[in-house]
């Protein structure tokens, strides 16, 4: 690729994205639309010769467009919402992503007569819905404080998750080795070792640094540093075969729990429109209109199934989980699509199996396009459906719905785990992280010593050197883990024995014994972990042994409280991290309800006071068709000192009211305008 060809292809793919931009926003309909028909309009199939100097490269501009949608959807990610919702998401996932396989599989070896390789990638392609579509589509809905928003984007993001496994598993029988419990066990514990380091470590080191450069005031070097980090994690993962869209969310997960997340959407912002821009056009390079029209009863029964297995398994699952007849009905056309993991699972097939004969490619992308286009309508259909559907509900069903929403809230209560249960859980959690961290820091320090390196020293000492730095690491963990294992026997001791006004000579000798046990097995636990990773790691050399156990065992003694302080410390900050989105709301109020996607920079909320000669008062918000009329959103109102949270359409303005709403300066100036306050803009 050459920089004339890169800056040419550059120069159509941005004019171009211009041009929709403007033509779709005076339309009113979403631009993801434009983008893609922008990029079949372009595309060497329509016309038999491309615009493009290199179609390739606007491939690879296009993964960066990936990369920016989701980090930024990372950063409107809260993991106090998560933990609200998993209760939902996790298991509407799960049945989401096994059903549409399953049917996948049966429609490609049933249906269109395939064999059992390209049926269970047919199955695997159908089975996950787009959650950089979902982000963008919603983000220019402007609905991420619908209720409904937290349940779709959550789903979504579990989809991802499961299918990585999924890939693994179906790239197994493409290659001969048959379904392999193993491999897939191996890949999905490699995944869960990864999210969990990624988010370990960058829970303790990146909020803290990024507030740090914020406090500078330069929004550049704040921007360089978070994309910095989203761009190396993203290279880890890609490095480990994941995908770079898992690595930049976690990313942005990380990057949300720091205190200038609002900055950061907001500078990252224009690299998003642009990049996502151009992916979504590369989207549509890829469809050749001749092969979708010569295999359209497929592409439209396979649509069919994707639009009708996806509704059902979802509305199916979100009832399962105790969600009301709407919402259920909203989660399951929310997410009625396919998308970019279908790209990537049909290109998959073809570069593995070489098969020219199975139109896989461009059935998958035409079934992609079609529910894409069809996703927008779905979900502005969703809440006058969804609203419908539970009108039409009989009694007896609403009722019997309701009774088993009340029993899975009073198991949910009756369930929870007792104080000295709880501080088990957690003690167990903490250790079970320490060791996973030990396993990421030997497979890390494998790697380098077996790689080749430049420089002499390094070259000639690589061995030394990373085992060293692995059993340093692991001395450096032995102080928290062990007080850790204290507060597991207390906890185990707790369970076991009980607690009582008094206690007998047995009871208190049983409750030492259980103290000490937990300690000896997590130490012996440590010693067999460091002892495997030492017999491959470190040579044989004696004098390097001898060099070895020396270093550790001053750093043991010297190190002791030092480790113990700066691991204390790291804890500290991983806990502000995780409760980061309480302290948020706390301090900011006038904030949407829902921060789980997209979340509102705070340079677009805005506080408005309606004036005792307002036109508005006495009117309601739907009487002034606000959203329509402004383009703005009330998320709150003050009145008489009280907030009232997401008002309905039903609230009646009176003087005085306080109305926090959000949106752009022209959007606030009309709303201002709407309500008899002379706008300042």
């Amino acid at each position: 690729m050459t920089e004339g060809a890169f800056f040419q292809d550059l120069a159509m793919l941005m004019a171009v994205a211009g041009l929709v931009a403007i033509a779709f926003d005076r339309l009113k309909w979403p631009k993801v639309l434009g983008y893609i028909f922008a990029g079949i309009l372009l595309s060497k199939y329509t016309w038999g010769g491309s615009f493009l100097a290199d179609e390739a490269s606007v491939q690879t501009i296009g993964q960066l467009g990936i990369v920016m949608l989701m980090f930024s959807m990372g950063l409107g990610f809260s993991t106090s919402e998560l933990k609200t919702i998993k209760g939902v998401v996790l298991p509407v996932a799960l049945i989401d992503v096994v059903l549409m396989t399953w049917v996948g599989y049966t429609v490609g070896t049933r249906v269109f007569g395939w064999g059992t390789v390209p049926s269970l990638f047919l199955g695997a392609a159908i089975c996950d819905s787009a959650t950089t579509l979902l982000a963008k589509i919603i983000g220019e809905l402007r609905w991420n404080d619908r209720p409904f928003v937290k349940f779709v984007m959550g789903t979504s993001v579990c989809e991802d998750i499961l299918c990585v496994g999924m890939i693994a598993l179906i790239t197994g029988v493409a290659n001969g080795r048959g379904m392999s419990l193993g491999g897939v066990g191996a890949s999905m514990g490699g995944l869960a070792v990864f999210f969990m380091v990624t988010l370990v470590v960058g829970f303790a080191i990146v909020p803290r640094l990024l507030k740090s450069v914020a406090k500078r005031g330069d929004d550049e070097a704040l921007l360089l540093t978070a994309l910095g980090f989203c761009f190396l994690v993203s290279y880890i993962a890609w490095k480990f075969e994941f995908s770079l869209a898992l690595g930049a969310f976690l990313m942005g997960v990380i990057g949300s729990t720091s205190d200038v997340r609002y900055r950061l959407t907001r500078l990252a912002g224009p690299l998003k429109s642009m990049f996502a821009a151009v992916f979504f056009v590369s989207i549509g390079l890829l469809v050749n209109p001749a092969e979708c029209l010569r295999h359209w009863p497929a592409i439209l029964l396979l649509s069919g199934v994707v639009l009708g297995g996806k509704f059902l398994n979802c509305t199916f699952g979100a009832l399962l989980c105790g969600q009301s007849v709407k919402t259920a009905v909203q989660l399951g056309l929310g997410l009625a699509q396919i998308g970019e993991f279908a790209f990537m699972v049909a290109l998959l097939y073809a570069v593995i199996t070489h098969d020219s004969s199975t139109p896989m490619y461009q059935i998958v992308v035409a079934v992609s396009i079609l529910t894409t286009l069809l996703n927008p309508v779905l979900l502005k259909l969703s809440e006058p459906f969804g609203e419908w559907v539970e009108r039409k509900t009989p009694g007896k069903i609403k009722a019997a719905l309701k009774g088993y929403r009340e029993a899975i809230e009073r198991y949910s209560e009756s369930s929870k785990a007792t104080p000295a249960a709880h501080d088990m859980r957690s003690a167990i959690t903490i250790l079970a992280v320490f060791f996973v961290l030990a396993f990421a820091a030997a497979i890390c320090c494998s790697l380098l010593a077996d790689r080749s390196w430049r420089a002499g020293f390094i070259e000639a000492h690589k061995q030394f050197i990373f085992a060293l730095v692995f059993n340093l690491f692991m001395v450096a963990i032995l102080s928290p883990m062990v007080k850790t294992a204290h507060s597991l026997g207390d906890a185990l001791a707790e369970v076991v024995v009980g607690r009582g006004k008094s206690e007998a000579h047995w009871q208190s000798a049983l409750r030492h014994a259980v103290r000490l046990f937990a300690l000896v097995a997590v130490v012996l636990l440590w010693f067999a972990q460091m002892t495997m990773t030492n017999v491959n790691l470190v040579p044989p050399d004696p004098k390097i042994k001898i060099s070895l156990t020396i270093i550790l065992l001053v750093a043991l003694v010297f190190g002791w409280r030092f480790f113990h302080r700066s691991f204390a410390a790291a804890s500290r900050r991983i806990k502000e991290a995780m409760a980061a989105d309480e302290h948020l709301r706390h301090e900011r109020p006038d904030l949407p309800e829902n921060p789980f996607v997209l979340t509102v920079p705070a340079e677009l909320i805005h506080r408005v006071s309606v004036p005792e000669t307002s036109p508005a008062i006495g009117a309601t918000i739907a009487g002034l068709n606000i959203r329509a009329k402004t383009g703005a959103n009330i998320v709150r109102v003050v009145r008489a000192g009280k907030l009232h949270r997401n008002p309905g359409p039903g609230w009646v303005f009176a003087p005085n009211d306080l109305v926090i709403a959000y949106g752009d300066q022209l959007q606030i100036a009309a709303l201002k305008d709407l309500l008899g306050v002379v706008s300042d803009f």
